[in-house]
């Protein structure tokens, strides 16, 4: 909820995830890790959020080129912390003070 909440209040955060073989291979729906050893950790942001199907997922800007996944975006399953993703999610507004132009 506070993810959502988040970038429904003030727009997109920043979020990790594990990254697994099969993400490699992603092309469209909601990804969801089934097979495959770990690569490594990766930073992402997470955009939004909706249903496909009444399956609920992150929308995520990744940053491995537009020819990766759909247009270089990707979804990923919600509510269950899939790669971690749920547990690294960062947001804020930076404070912005005028005295120290």
């Amino acid at each position: 909820m506070a993810m959502r909440y988040e970038i429904s209040k003030n727009g997109p955060i920043e979020a990790a995830l594990t990254v697994y073989e099969d993400l490699l291979s992603y092309k469209s729906g909601v990804y969801q890790h089934v097979k495959g050893k770990e690569l490594g950790g990766h930073a992402i942001r997470v955009l939004g959020f909706g249903e496909e199907n009444g399956t609920p997922y992150w929308l995520i800007a990744n940053s491995w080129n537009t020819d990766w996944g759909d247009k270089g975006y990707f979804k990923i399953l919600r509510g269950k912390d899939m790669c971690g993703i749920e547990t690294s999610a960062v947001g804020g507004i930076p404070k912005y003070d005028k005295s120290n132009r």
